[in-house]
């Protein structure tokens, strides 16, 4: 998945494909390729790394050709390499598919496409379509397009050509972003505006379950059902760096808003057809193995270790394991206790976090099996580890990392849940409750993000403050150490997070008239102590707000300033929607300073040094 193209029309194809392709590289990738219907017929080029390398790669034997497709990957099935680079042929070579998303049963698809005959020559989902669009051709590449889909289950934005029409050009989007751009003998499909700005201003987007079929001379949109659909065409007025953002003022609030795509897609593929069990085919720890862990250790820094602290929440609540969280850069040197019934779970969003690196070599030499988290599937720690279980936010481009982070979290639910089926933890029916929860979340987060003036009104109220903290009890607490480092980290707002039961410990000194608190309270079994917490630091001045569930707020409102709700969700499960709250007041009390929301200072986005 990441960044797609394609083109059909008089120009040079190979130039405009290379050029879209530039355009969307802030997205991040780490492959490239192309597909160019050529007087030999369709040709492909394509190399692991930058698009430089590509570049290379064509320099001595360009493709010419008057239409072709493009793709920059961010690998999600299989390592980065030339092979598992996009585009992607059928065995005959004369079918090309590039696609974003993922297909949740590929693995079926091939292991049935292979007894019939089919040979494979990647380890990605994406294969797999080329070979089932060759199988379903007749004669008519759109109804071959359309017969292959029936197949497949999951997420995709689809670009798809055939040597047998070179006069047609096929686009399918299912929940996968894509775009259709409209020129004069020409026409364009991208999963984003950028890639075809230069060209055209005119656009279709596309919805879910809907296709387009391309020549240089038209655009025909139909459902992919084949029902033929009339849309108004939209004109794209947005300037280069704004398209980049999506429309949005910054990388940030864009990839805030990229969050309930960030849950679904993490989830794809991990819960089975019935909707009740999770499936994890990335671990390769047998059940017999999982019976016998002993104890878990979470390790990562920063952000990436708060999502830790989550999931040992998680973990324990629900497969009733021992965990303990280390931050990556003290754990090697404390010595730590670990044995081959230990499972070491060590997260980092980039991938090369240096501690973390360190951290999960330090265990693997002590016998640990290491299980990384990381929305980077080709990184050294992806690379090092025992397994990968990998979240699929898609790259994230501020130094603030918000989607990553949510991510990080469905990504621990999910393991909660695999390891209390497989020890039998929790009943199939407290399994199954759980995940319809969770299938829930994006759309509530949706929600949240259309409704966001009152957290602005209150980000512009606290930028005026100097100091700030937050409180918490339990999962609560995780969540508040989260928000208060995004506080710090892009207004410079002094902010911490405490325990809302140790403030009668030293933390109540500082609380004086006027000094705003953010209490989280959204954990029912700690809900009346945390009632107590928030009125101890009302009676010394504070002023607090509170983030509760929308059923509590009529009551906590007698006991605090200020309240915003989040949905009703379960308790387990409230961390990733009290989050999003934290993270919109971070983000717009920052630009009530007026600060480089994206870049804030004295910080980068990879820490690769100890």
């Amino acid at each position: 998945m990441c960044g797609i193209v394609g083109y059909i029309g008089n120009k040079n194809t190979q130039e405009v494909l290379i050029d879209g392709l530039k355009k969307l590289e802030y997205r991040g990738y780490d492959s490239a390729g192309i597909a160019v219907f050529t007087d030999k017929g369709l040709q492909v080029a394509k190399s692991v790394g930058r698009l430089a390398n590509l570049e290379e790669k064509l320099g001595g034997a360009p493709l010419v050709g008057s239409a072709g497709i493009g793709h920059t990957r961010w690998a999600t099935h299989g390592k980065p390499s030339d092979e598992n680079s996009h585009p992607h042929l059928d065995e005959s070579e004369k079918f090309s598919v590039v696609h974003n998303g993922i297909i949740e049963n590929y693995m079926e698809l091939k292991d049935e496409l292979i007894k019939e005959g089919h040979k494979f020559l990647s380890e990605t989902d994406t294969e797999v379509i080329s070979h089932l669009v060759a199988r379903e051709y007749d004669g008519d590449i759109v109804k071959a397009v359309q017969k292959a889909i029936t197949h497949m289950r999951g997420a995709f934005a689809l670009g798809v050509l055939t040597e047998y029409e070179p006069e047609k050009l096929v686009a399918v989007r299912q929940a996968s972003p894509l775009i259709i751009g409209v020129g004069e003998d020409e026409n364009f499909i991208g999963s984003d505006i950028p890639a075809i700005l230069k060209y055209t201003r005119n656009i279709y987007i596309l919805n879910d379950g809907e296709m387009a079929v391309l020549t240089k001379d038209a655009v025909e949109l139909m459902t992919i059902e084949g029902n033929f659909i009339s849309r108004e065409m939209i004109h794209v007025d947005w300037d280069a760096v704004t398209a980049e953002k999506g429309g949005f003022d910054h990388f940030m609030l864009k990839e805030i808003h990229e969050q309930p795509k960030a849950y679904t897609d993490t989830m794809l593929g991990r819960i089975d057809a019935s909707g009740k069990k999770v499936v994890l085919p990335e671990l390769s720890l047998t059940e017999e193995q999982i019976k016998n862990i002993r104890n878990v250790q979470i390790i990562a820094c920063g952000t990436a270790y708060h999502a830790g602290l989550v999931g040992r929440n998680v973990i324990e609540q629900l497969a009733r394991i021992p965990v303990e969280t280390d931050v990556a850069s003290e754990y090697r040197y404390r010595a730590p206790i670990v044995t081959p019934e230990t499972l070491v779970i060590v997260v980092s969003q980039s991938g090369e976090t240096a501690d973390t690196l360190a951290a999960l070599r330090e265990a693997q030499s002590n016998g640990a099996h290491v299980l990384a988290i990381t929305n980077v599937v080709g990184s050294s720690i992806a690379r090092d580890a025992n397994d990968v279980l990998a979240t699929l936010a898609g790259p994230e481009i501020a130094v603030a990392s918000t989607k990553a982070y949510t991510s990080q979290l469905i990504a621990f639910y999910l393991l909660g849940l695999y390891l209390a089926e497989v020890r039998g933890t929790q009943t199939p029916e407290e399994i199954a409750h759980v995940i319809a929860a969770m299938q829930s979340l994006p759309e509530q987060v949706e929600s949240m993000l259309n409704n966001v003036d009152e957290v602005k009104a209150y980000a512009e109220h606290i930028s005026k403050h100097q100091h700030l903290f937050f409180i918490g009890r339990g999962l609560d607490y995780a969540v508040a150490q989260e928000g208060s480092l995004k506080l710090k980290e892009v207004s410079y707002i002094h902010s911490e997070a405490y325990a809302a039961g140790e403030l009668k410990h030293g933390t109540l000194a500082l609380i004086e008239d006027g000094i705003p608190v953010i209490a989280v309270a959204t954990q029912e079994a700690v809900l009346e102590k945390t009632v107590s917490n928030i009125k101890e630091v009302k009676a010394r001045g504070g002023e607090v707000l509170a983030i509760t569930h929308e059923e509590h707020a009529e009551s906590l409102q007698k006991s605090v300033d200020q309240v915003i709700t989040i949905p009703k969700t379960l308790p387990i499960l409230t961390a990733a929607l009290s989050v999003v709250t934290l993270q919109l007041i971070a983000y717009y009390a920052s630009l009530a300073l007026g600060l480089d929301v994206d870049k804030p200072r004295n910080l980068a986005k990879s820490v690769t040094v100890e």
